[in-house]
């Protein structure tokens, strides 16, 4: 489940990687992790709950 090429991580990522990394194709869920801890716990999301979540993002880019 942790692929590394199912991973993305935010193009406005910063230096220190203090970001969550998302993969979308997870056997029909949205996972969440944190990119420094990638062997850590994942959050696992509907595809609907993720866009819901994603589209009351201020600023977001799709």
């Amino acid at each position: 489940m942790t692929t590394e090429q199912r991973w993305k991580k935010s193009s406005r990522s910063n230096a220190q990687a203090e970001c969550v990394e998302v993969a979308d194709d997870l056997g029909g869920a949205v996972g969440v992790r944190d990119s420094k801890d990638r062997g850590g716990p994942v959050l696992a999301f509907t595809p609907e709950a993720w866009r819901a979540f994603v589209s009351r993002v201020p600023g977001r880019q799709l």
